[in-house]
């Protein structure tokens, strides 16, 4: 079993860590909240004296953490993790980060004789408690087979999207597709409600006509379709509002640096940002119906 440091014990990052515990592995820990190291010493893991502490006596580190500027300053600055680690260190940073960032510290990494890979995630808080997560990898070969027995005990889904910086990558262009397609979705529910059309009505045509999508499908955002959907539940947060917000930034400041033309995601981007700004970013972020309603 292997020596594991978590850095990051968020919402995501902990369900996460415990299901490495479940495993057999030792993990020991490392957040800025006493709530949540309590939380995984309670599950079987040890909290961490520093995060450096951690990660200078693991064999694999992972990292959840809010953004590339954390990402950047906790791996690359003085005394960062890779000056730090062992020589052969595994990183795994599950981070949802923008692409240069990621490309930056991994070339850092393999330069410190570390082996690292961007992994970033999509299946929300329920798939981190489940076990049952998408990992969206990038990283050299030899990286993502050593990191994928890992990854398998955190997900379900393992792909291997290619070099560094390709997991975040796929993870901001898949993110981007998901914010304009619940948009659209909304957008039918709204217009069918001033048309008199029934959602149930509209549910049971466009789930298996052309207008079929995952925003649909499965995280309806009306209530009574699909019951497991935030909507039924006064939108509390499964995917938060703020979460999509960054993505869809995330999205737009790669486009914009690569050139890519992007109106779709521009225009969703705006969306949520007036949604996030009028004090919803914790809402879910199918919750945007409600504004476009003219209701938030």
């Amino acid at each position: 079993m292997a020596s594991i440091a978590f850095i990051g014990l968020g919402n995501m990052g902990l369900p996460m860590a415990l299901n490495l515990i479940k495993a057999g592995h030792t993990v020991h820990g490392a957040d800025l909240s006493a709530e949540q190291l309590s939380k995984l010493e309670a599950g079987g893991g040890k909290a961490a004296g520093s995060a450096n502490a951690a990660v200078g006596e693991a064999e694999i580190v992972v990292t959840m953490l809010p953004s590339g500027r954390e990402v950047g300053m906790l791996y690359l600055g003085e005394n960062g993790f890779l000056s730090v680690a062992k020589p052969g260190t595994l990183f795994i940073d599950s981070s949802t980060i923008d692409v240069e960032t990621a490309r930056k510290v991994a070339d850092a990494a393999s330069a410190a004789g570390q082996l690292m890979v961007d992994a970033p995630v999509s299946g929300g808080v329920g798939g981190a408690t489940a076990g049952t997560l998408t990992f969206m990898v990038g990283g050299p070969d030899n990286a993502f087979e050593a990191a994928k027995p890992f990854l398998d005990i955190m997900g379900k889904t393992i792909v291997h999207a290619g070099g560094a910086g390709n997991g975040q990558a796929a993870k901001i262009c898949n993110n981007m597709l998901l914010g304009i397609s619940m948009i659209g979705v909304c957008e039918a529910f709204v217009l069918a409600e001033k048309l008199g059309l029934d959602h149930q009505k509209l549910f049971d045509i466009s789930s298996t006509a052309s207008g079929q999508c995952w925003s649909l499908t499965t995280y309806c955002p009306v209530p009574g379709p699909v019951p497991t959907s935030p909507a039924n539940n006064d939108y509390k947060a499964g995917f938060a509002a703020a979460m999509m917000l960054k993505d869809l930034k995330l999205a737009q400041g790669a486009a914009s640096h690569v050139g890519a033309s992007t109106p779709l995601g521009a225009a969703a981007s705006q969306a949520y940002g007036l949604f996030v700004g009028a004090g919803q970013g914790g809402t879910d972020f199918s919750g945007i119906i409600n504004f476009l309603r003219g209701e938030d």
